[in-house]
């Protein structure tokens, strides 16, 4: 069963159902990069824990190494549509948070490359886990490590950039081996797909093209969030008055 939504499925940021699908998308998305990145780099899976009072907080963080002079499998330049807009923003200079999050590292020397994070409702909308993580991305966004910040939540205040572009959804890459404060900011809404996004390395290697959109719908589908989902009930949080006839026509359809 496929998601009746081209992009970003907005009934799967219930309470019930994310952190199932944040775990396994962290998952999926190092099965779909490694081969992308290997034999140069290779990708794990990390996850730290720390309590927030009766609650467990967690981060992913993707993470890519590179071995030296080993090149990673170029890809094509991913085709933006013309429903996302792509800008060039800048990351505020200013703790840690906790989950799963991708590291990407060098087979070589076991360098940090690439830190990969996917938000968490902890991270939007607890004031100690917001307060965490952007001290999290301030030091990366200090250090030589690119960063990438995919944000599929609606809930909660985007992260701070500027300047500031209101969209449903955001992806955000900083090329920190080139730029530090400097990013791109792909902004999209519900009613896009979701673009597929350069996974920036080491300054000389080409950039392979993550398509994010594929392995969010090939995971929904394998995973089978259809049978957990009623789709007579709005979504939690709930949509705008325009998009709420949109959805509606959309699962009418």
């Amino acid at each position: 069963m496929k998601s009746p939504f081209p992009g970003m499925d907005p009934y799967l940021e219930h309470h019930a159902l994310w952190p199932d699908f944040h775990n396994s998308l962290i998952t999926a998305l190092r099965d779909a990069i490694v081969p992308l990145v290997a034999p140069a780099y290779y990708v794990g899976v990390e996850y730290i824990m720390k309590p927030d009072g009766d609650a467990f907080l967690g981060r992913p963080d993707i993470a890519v190494v590179s071995p030296g002079a080993t090149r990673p499998v170029s890809a094509a330049a991913p085709v933006v549509a013309q429903d996302v807009n792509v800008l060039e923003v800048e990351l505020p200079l200013g703790a840690e948070v906790n989950h799963y999050y991708l590291e990407i590292r060098s087979v070589q020397t076991h360098e940090l490359v690439t830190l990969i994070e996917l938000l968490s409702p902890a991270n939007k909308t607890s004031k100690t886990g917001r307060a965490d993580y952007l001290e999290k991305r301030f030091e990366a966004t200090m250090s030589l490590t690119n960063y990438v910040e995919i944000d599929l939540l609606r809930a909660g205040d985007p992260m701070p950039f500027t300047p500031q572009f209101a969209s449903d959804y955001r992806i955000i890459v900083n090329r920190g081996r080139i730029y530090r404060r400097k990013a791109q900011l792909y902004a999209f809404n519900l009613h896009a797909e979701i673009p597929a996004f350069a996974l920036p390395l080491q300054p000389d290697d080409n950039e392979p093209v993550v398509p994010l959109n594929q392995i969010v719908h090939e995971l929904y589908s394998r995973a089978r969030f259809d049978l957990r989902i009623d789709y007579s009930q709005p979504p939690i949080p709930p949509l705008s008055e325009a998009d709420t006839i949109w959805a509606r026509e959309l699962l009418a359809a």
